[in-house]
């Protein structure tokens, strides 16, 4: 047999194809001769049929034709030159990968055609031109991935990427057209042949599909400023009302010119191509753990740019609240940002990666997402396990509300597969927020009632009680409605009747009268328990009073706490607005009273020695009584600079007030006593002795008080 005759046998239908190159060494097939494919040989003949015939790859100067002899026996044929077959008749194999592509392309036609026909029964042989295509694409794949230094896909000019597609593309239809006879010897070889170089092309595709995947950028534009969120009402306000307008900061929108996280639309394109060629070559769950394992890392890294660190339940349970509190705003941040851009990218991008399979997409998807939430809620529910305190209120709030926004976006961002799930998992971690700020709430109130510090306040100044429960209650208004849902969800209207029991209506007849105000007015649960809160505040202020031996200083005290009172009230409206204009007017009344009932319990006493009663006898002024009045203004007005220029106002506006209503009050009286009774003295050393202020040093001794310490006496405070 001459290597003509080998280079026909592709056209020749009883042949059976078996061939070997340069990567094959020995071929197991074995080739009936045509006289043999008439008789149906027993398998005790198997084993003596001829040998196929092997076409080696070999230099063009040399020609290796095997052929068997009748009697069985291995001949080799050499022929170098012109001996018997000139290298010019020789045509080097193999032949043109594009001309093979066509015959394959036909094969594969041809074949689908036969269905149905008579000849199914009968498969049709494997022609050469299969192994002489497989060949090609092992050359071309060993041009790809072999040696020390692969081609980047992305080094590949277009035509020839999109060849290669092709060509994979060719290989899988064509080993999904020989497995159809699997079951058949002669197919078995082919099989193998075919199989072995698509797993070699699926092998360099996944291995460039997972660079590329894994080679993303974060965009700056979609970076979020930290510290742009703060840690109080207003910034929370802010991130709110962007979230349920659907509005996120500008630098956090990706730009029109890179739509997806991370890639261009160049490379997603790419990406797309890759999983059709994978997909259709049986590669799909291969290549799915790829994607998802690829875009699981990305999107863990987003969450760490964003500051989100991944805890246990135990690490946040150990955590102290000023960390924990940075973490929190961090998973506010994180959580908005995911909600609002980031899983909306992430959904586009499985829709264009799987473009051809939908379903894939929102499986893949739905994994990713599902996984990422289930991380940021799990952090959330440790949040609300940590020990309950006061301070923590506000975090907790910040966390229910941005679950109350995310909750209406659910069905909108997730697939049905895991919306439930989330929306189920979102809806009771926000359930159990709630009840742990209602045990928050409620153990701030008792804290009032039960807090029986018996140490007086210094100098009568503002309590540290009264400064924390007003600066805590003005950032609580902040949270005003979100608070009246959370109150109205757990049903604290009967919770707080039950909370006002009668221990406490006896301590306080006031705070009852005002529940039974707020419920025959129905008051929202919020505004109920709001003026609990002020009533408790003020029944703790009206005993901590009574702890100053000092009347006058108690008054002080009343006015200090009151004043402080009404000021955080006039300047927050939403207090303002919860306790209403009545009750501020009632304790605006009750502080003009402190005021009064101060006024007479000092100044009224130091005025009673400048009364006129009994001076005059006879029409004679009496003089040892007027000495004695003298003399007991300035003992008691001395005592009374020493004593209240030690105390406390804080408020310059009520320290003024004091000042001048106290001038008003004793200057005028002295001034008009002086001019009255100054002449009765000696002038000289008797005036001197009697006689020890003039009203301008009274005046100036007035400016020195309240100013929590005593001046060197006769010395005017600069």
């Amino acid at each position: 047999m001459d290597a003509e005759k080998v280079r026909q046998t592709s056209d020749q239908t009883k042949f059976n194809d078996s061939n070997s190159n340069d990567k094959q060494s020995e071929i197991s097939d074995l080739l009936p001769s045509k006289d043999e494919t008439e008789i149906n040989p027993s398998p005790a003949d198997e084993s003596k049929s001829a040998e196929a015939e092997i076409v080696e790859d070999l230099p063009k100067d040399v020609d290796v034709i095997k052929t068997t002899n009748d009697d069985g026996a291995k001949t080799d044929d050499t022929q170098e030159g012109e001996d018997e077959v000139k290298a010019e008749d020789a045509s080097p194999l193999p032949p043109d990968l594009e001309k093979v592509s066509e015959e394959i392309d036909q094969f594969i036609s041809d074949s689908s055609n036969l269905k149905g026909d008579d000849n199914e029964s009968k498969p049709p042989d494997v022609p050469m031109f299969v192994e002489q295509f497989v060949v090609l694409v092992e050359d071309k794949i060993d041009d790809y991935d072999g040696g020390d230094a692969p081609i980047k896909w992305s080094q590949l000019p277009e035509e020839e990427a999109t060849t290669f597609l092709e060509i994979i593309d060719r290989i899988s239809k064509l080993l999904t057209y020989l497995y159809q006879f699997s079951s058949e010897y002669k197919y078995a070889y082919s099989i193998s042949r075919v199989d072995g170089v698509l797993q070699r092309a699926m092998s360099y595709i996944e291995e460039e599909f997972k660079s590329i995947l894994y080679d993303y950028k974060f965009n700056p534009d979609s970076d979020i400023d930290n510290s742009s969120v703060k840690p109080n009402k207003k910034a929370a306000n802010d991130t709110n009302q962007d979230a349920e307008q659907g509005v996120v900061p500008e630098s956090a929108t990706p730009s029109e010119e890179n739509k997806f996280p991370g890639y261009s639309e160049e490379i997603v394109t790419t990406l797309n191509k890759f999983s059709k060629a994978l997909i259709a070559g049986g590669y799909e769950p291969e290549y799915c753990q790829v994607y998802f394992i690829a875009r699981r890392k990305a999107l863990e890294e987003s969450l760490h740019k964003l500051g989100f660190e991944k805890y246990s339940i135990d690490d946040v349970q150990k955590m102290n609240w000023e960390p924990l509190e940075r973490e929190v705003t961090a998973w506010i941040i994180t959580f908005r940002h995911c909600t609002n851009v980031l899983f909306s990218s992430e959904r586009k991008l499985a829709d264009a990666v799987f473009a051809d399979q939908p379903s894939i997409a929102e499986n893949i998807f739905s994994n990713l997402s599902r996984g990422m939430m289930i991380q940021l809620l799990n952090f959330a529910e440790a949040v609300f396990m940590t020990k309950r305190a006061a301070e923590k209120l506000f975090k907790f709030l910040d966390i229910y509300e941005t679950l109350s926004d995310f909750l209406p976006l659910v069905d909108k961002i997730f697939p049905v597969s895991c919306a439930d799930e989330l929306k189920a998992e979102a809806t009771l971690t926000r359930s159990q927020l709630g009840e742990s700020m209602v045990s928050i709430f409620s153990e701030l109130e008792n804290s009032i009632q039960a807090d029986s510090n018996r140490t007086p306040v210094s100098g009568g100044a503002v309590h540290p009680l009264t400064r924390y429960i007003m600066n805590y209650l003005e950032y609580v208004a902040d949270y005003r409605d979100t608070l009246e849902q959370v109150f109205r969800e757990h049903q604290m209207i009967e919770r707080a009747d039950s909370t006002t029991g009668s221990d406490f209506d006896c301590q306080n007849p006031q705070a009852a009268q005002n529940t039974h105000q707020a419920s025959s007015n129905k008051m929202s649960p919020f505004e109920t328990h709001m003026i609990k809160v002020m009533d408790l505040l003020d029944a703790n202020l009206e005993a901590k009073s009574r702890l100053y031996k000092d009347t006058s200083l108690s008054l002080i005290f009343m006015m200090n706490n009151g004043r402080y009172i009404l000021q955080k009230i006039k300047g927050s409206p939403e207090i303002h607005s919860l306790m209403g204009d009545q009750w501020y007017r009632k304790r605006s009344s009750e502080l003009r009273q402190y005021h009064k009932n101060y006024q007479r319990e000092t100044w009224g006493k130091l005025l009673q020695c400048l009364n006129h009663e009994g001076l005059n006898v006879n029409g004679k002024v009496n003089k040892p009584i007027l000495k004695e009045r003298f003399k007991s203004f300035n003992a008691l007005f001395d005592e009374i600079h020493k004593t209240q220029s030690s105390w406390v106002i804080s408020d310059e506006q009520l320290q003024s007030e004091l000042r001048v209503s106290i001038s008003n009050m004793v200057i005028p009286a002295y001034r008009s006593f002086l001019g009255r009774f100054s002449q009765t003295f000696t002038p000289g050393r008797q005036t001197e002795k009697y006689v020890k202020y003039q009203p301008e040093e009274i005046e100036t001794h007035i400016d020195e008080l309240f100013d929590g310490n005593a001046t060197p006496w006769g010395r005017k405070k600069l």
